[in-house]
């Protein structure tokens, strides 16, 4: 009778020790390579579980603690990297996107090709659905020329620009003056877009300064994107453009 419970243990352990076994080959490939453990996050994991459940519930595994919240760092720190390489694709994508709008723009060599190349090539690199330059004056009387330049161009009386650039309140109340301003398109303000202004939703406003003696004029981008131009939105580009077409429109006008 002994001897046949001897037996059966003898079995049991057998089997305990066949269910646990690793094969050779993989037990020699993980010696050698441990790293390979280490670096695999799911099978960490499944043997630090196993590691405490060995050890019951009564005992805190104070290196699975501090593990947990390195994993919880690293994993923030990762999404962190992420975002900085994103926005910094982003701001070099940026960058060249307004660099070839620059060179487009020192192209043409008339006036009329100038305005036909904004809305033309500028708007394609810009990724904009219409663009305007406003040009202020104290002429009451309107200029039969300026009809044939086209669209592009918007003649405005003095003051327009401060006036449609600080409209930021919805109280009615003037805003901060500020170089570039970016917003949704409101309804309640005069229509720089025509016919197509219906579609647009958001727009990007430059203040010009066109020299001494010269009344201030304004550059406008308009977007059917609602989010396209937003005030949370950085700046910093559009100030270089607004710069360089400021040199271009002094040559342009003498």
């Amino acid at each position: 009778m002994g001897s046949g419970m001897a037996e059966q243990r003898g079995g049991a352990n057998e089997q305990e020790d066949a269910a646990g076994a690793i094969s050779p080959a993989l037990r020699a490939q993980l010696i050698s390579a441990p790293e390979t453990i280490l670096e695999d996050r799911d099978l960490m994991r499944a043997l630090i579980a196993a590691n405490e459940r060995a050890m019951g519930h009564n005992i805190v595994d104070l290196r699975g603690v501090a593990m947990e919240r390195l994993e919880a760092r690293l994993d923030r720190l990762e999404d962190t990297h992420r975002s900085v390489i994103a926005a910094a694709y982003d701001n070099l994508a940026g960058t060249n996107q307004i660099h070839r709008a620059v060179l487009s723009m020192l192209e043409p060599l008339t006036f009329p090709d100038f305005l036909a190349n904004l809305s033309g090539e500028v708007a394609q690199i810009l990724r904009v659905d219409a663009v305007r330059l406003v040009l202020e004056t104290r002429e009451t009387a309107e200029d039969p020329a300026l009809r044939r330049l086209g669209d592009t161009l918007q003649v405005v009386p003095a003051g327009f620009s401060d006036a449609y650039m600080g409209a930021l309140r919805a109280d009615g109340r003037p805003g901060p003056q500020r170089a570039v301003v970016l917003r949704r398109i409101r309804s309640d303000l005069p229509d720089l877009y025509g016919p197509s202004g219906a579609d647009l939703r958001s727009e990007a406003l430059m203040r010009l300064d066109l020299g001494s003696g010269r009344l201030p004029g304004m550059l406008a981008l308009a977007a059917e994107d609602a989010h396209q131009f937003r005030a949370s939105h950085g700046s910093d580009l559009l100030v270089f453009l607004s710069g360089a077409f400021e040199r271009q429109m002094r040559r342009w006008l003498g």
